[in-house]
């Protein structure tokens, strides 16, 4: 039994300022950057935020106002299925006299519920008690729930404490094992155990338990503190050596260092920020970014074989990495978590095929989701690499990726190139419709209604399209992978880049434009027709940097039109007085992806359309719904004529992007 002694007003004053958070200026001014109240009511509920941290496969949030109660909904568990609850509240506090009579409503005495970047925290308080209650992580495989009581009465209580829970699915199996409880499911091999400070009895239902912990009595002015850690481990990972860390934890110093490595972080990246977003709104925007990105970053396991980040944990089938989903979160990790970077570009890597082929999306359990080998996806591993070495210098992580770069740069050449004009393809390797849009990114944009597949070999097919955004990322590359050649010596193969790439170039100028609409289309494998249909695919030669002069400067006039692309919310991913324009729920006939907005923007900076660039990256982030306001979560896409947000919520290249606008460009 651990007992505190705090002098009424003191205590009175650290309760109401959150235990001091004042000395973690950027932690507290992005305090409930995201809304996490909501109390599951099935396993499957996904009508709430969950707060997780450290890579860990579960997470929290905080009850809401009709299920109100001394603990934090969930777990969520991402360790099994596709994400499930474990329970409303896996842990509430109880807290009752000799009688047992309840000391205190939780329904009328709540005072506070804010989350940090660093933990979650309630507090509660009557005419008799005070109750601080704190969830934070201390490693991607253990919580803890800390619950600090204190009598605010002038005579001495007498509190008799317990947990009591029930389960929300019925795959579990609740044991007892060393004073804890076990949990075994059938649906995968983590296993959980529930640690107690000062346990007295556990006793198991068949669909919950009830833990009573010793009688405690508080003089006046008397506080004490109690836990549960919360333990989902995989096989892979140690339970022995989790539990002599728990045995050896000190709570409030544990929380502390939780404190100070996110105040780094936030100060590391606010200090990032451009000259022209240097208002608090934008250090609070970065904050949220930055904790959307935390919510779904997993540590390895299973089949992932490093850690990475979820597209959105809240979506049910978005439990995995995607190819070029992880381009881009490694491009914005890069800023500020390195070693979260390079691990993201090694998951992909870790399962690239001989050839070079890297899959469209891995999963850790592929008996829940297989990882799909249909289709790639498109090619920004080198910019993302690229950016890593910019802000890193390592160039031990650059000799180990270069070659397996080189292997995927070549491997749409080998099996993409249909007619070998130097040209590429999306395509699939089953020949089907389907994998082969996938393989674009963009399923059911309009440039791919009536397309069909050419066969390349067995293994290989391509659209009856040459693509102007893969050749232009594939120019991108070109340069890339020529930057790395010259860090690493390769001077042979940076002349070839620089050569390969210089060709390309004139192909894409010559062949993918049309001068009297001043865009960039799709072309027929011959480049005899355009397909003009006005996309977003038309400005990534200005991002790549592969467009001339006046190509960039015509391009621009309709990226500002605001009947065309200067929507409400900027650049849309089809042209607004295109007849299939389709903005709410046109997926990729219409609304706003924040990823290609972003190379939109970016292309505009790089040909010195500053003025313009910044226009449109302020209407994107002042317009798109809840990317400037607390609580509400960033989007995976948007309307880009009302605002509102579609699609997944949490989702994770939206957050990357909206980072790297408001920090200093790559």
């Amino acid at each position: 039994m651990i007992k505190i002694t705090i002098l009424l007003p003191l205590l009175s004053i650290l309760f109401l300022t959150c235990e001091g958070q004042n000395g973690f200026p950027y932690l507290e001014q992005s305090s409930n950057s995201l809304n996490y109240i909501g109390t599951p009511v099935k396993a499957t509920d996904r009508n709430s935020l969950v707060y997780s941290d450290k890579g860990a496969w579960f997470g929290y949030g905080f009850p809401n106002s009709e299920h109100l109660q001394c603990g934090f909904s969930g777990p969520f568990l991402m360790t099994e299925q596709n994400g499930v609850w474990l329970s409303s509240s896996f842990s509430p506090v109880f807290l009752n006299d000799e009688n047992n009579a309840a000391l205190i409503n939780w329904q009328t005495s709540l005072k506070y519920q804010s989350s940090y970047h660093s933990h979650l925290e309630q507090f509660f308080q009557n005419e008799k008690i005070a109750v601080k209650q704190q969830l934070f992580f201390i490693s991607g495989h253990t919580s803890i729930q800390r619950t600090i009581i204190s009598n605010t009465s002038s005579t001495a209580v007498s509190i008799y404490p317990s947990y009591q829970s029930k389960l929300l699915l019925d795959s579990l199996t609740l044991t007892e094992e060393e004073h804890r409880i076990k949990i075994t499911s059938l649906k995968t091999e983590a296993k959980g155990y529930i640690g107690f400070s000062d346990l007295n009895t556990i006793a198991f239902e068949k669909d919950g338990y009830s833990v009573q912990l010793k009688k405690i009595t508080l003089k006046p002015k008397e506080s004490y503190e109690m836990w549960v850690s919360h333990t989902f481990i995989f096989p892979e990972y140690s339970w022995s050596k989790e539990k002599t860390i728990l045995n050896k934890i000190n709570l409030s110093v544990a929380l502390k260092q939780n404190k100070l490595e996110k105040e780094k972080l936030l100060s590391k990246l606010i200090t990032q920020k451009k000259d022209s977003y240097k208002h608090t709104a934008y250090s609070n925007t970065i904050a949220k970014v930055l904790l959307t990105l935390q919510n779904n970053t997993r540590i390895a396991a299973g089949g992932l074989k490093y850690a990475g980040v979820f597209p959105s944990y809240h979506y049910l089938w978005f439990h995995g990495y995607w190819a070029w989903d992880s381009w881009k979160h490694a491009a914005a990790l890069s800023k500020y978590e390195a070693n979260l970077a390079k691990d993201q570009m090694l998951v992909m890597f870790h399962l690239q095929q001989k050839d070079g082929f890297i899959p469209d999306c891995i999963f850790r359990d592929t008996i829940v989701e297989k990882n799909n080998y249909r289709n790639s996806k498109p090619p920004l591993a080198a910019w993302a690499t690229w950016c890593i070495y910019k802000n890193t210098e390592d160039k031990n992580f650059l000799k180990e990726i270069y070659p397996k770069l080189k292997k995927y740069h070549d491997w749409w050449y080998s099996n993409r190139d249909h007619d070998k004009d130097g040209l590429c393809e999306f395509g699939s390797t089953d020949g089907t419709i389907v994998a082969a849009k996938w393989e674009s990114g963009m399923d059911n944009a309009v440039r791919y209604d009536g397309i069909t597949m050419l066969r390349n070999d067995d293994k290989a097919y391509s659209m009856d399209h040459e693509s102007v955004d893969l050749n232009s990322f594939l120019y991108a590359e070109k340069l890339y992978l020529r930057n790395m050649a010259i860090v690493l010596g390769e001077n042979k193969e940076t002349e070839k880049y620089q050569r390969d790439a210089e060709s390309l170039k004139h192909k894409i100028q010559y062949q993918f434009w049309d001068d009297e609409m001043g865009w960039f289309f799709d072309s027929s494998l011959d480049g005899k027709t355009l397909f003009k249909d006005m996309g977003c695919e038309g400005y990534i030669p200005l991002w790549a940097g592969v467009a001339s002069s006046e190509q960039a400067k015509k391009a621009k006039e309709n990226m500002m039109n605001i009947s065309v692309f200067n929507t409400y919310v900027p650049l849309p991913t089809l042209a607004a007085n295109h007849p299939k324009f389709k903005p709410e729920r046109g997926y990729w006939r219409g609304p706003v992806w924040l990823d290609q907005s972003y190379f939109g923007i970016i292309g505009l900076e790089k040909y010195g359309y500053r003025k313009e660039a910044d226009e449109l990256s302020h209407k994107l982030l002042h317009h798109a719904e809840g990317v400037m306001q607390p609580g509400e979560a960033i989007r995976e896409n948007y309307h880009p004529i009302t605002g509102k947000g579609l699609e997944s919520y949490n989702f994770s290249w939206s957050a990357a992007h909206i980072m790297m606008l408001i920090l200093k460009n790559e």
